[in-house]
């Protein structure tokens, strides 16, 4: 596995994890019947975090599974517009 694929699943990891955590959290608010308004806040900080994910994956599968050149400004363009779109 080269660096880029590497450095890529290290980061979705850690994004994984991070959401883990955050979701924990809010589970414990739920429990703890915390205001619904600081609840969704939370959610939304999730599912944020969850498109930020699949933006990544888009990416790696555009590059790496499709096998796109990672110089064509189309492709670029693609990803980017799909990128945009999950936020």
């Amino acid at each position: 596995m080269d660096s880029k694929k590497q450095a890529l699943k290290k980061d979705v990891l850690v994004r994984l994890r991070r959401i883990e955590g955050q979701v924990k959290g809010i589970q414990n608010m739920v429990d703890k019947e915390v205001c619904c308004k600081e609840v969704l806040v939370q959610v939304a900080a999730v599912r944020a975090a969850m498109n930020k994910v699949g933006g990544l994956m888009l990416e790696n599968y555009a590059y790496n599974c499709m096998e796109f050149d990672e110089e064509d400004e189309k492709v670029q363009q693609l990803i980017s517009a799909l990128v945009m779109f999950l936020k």
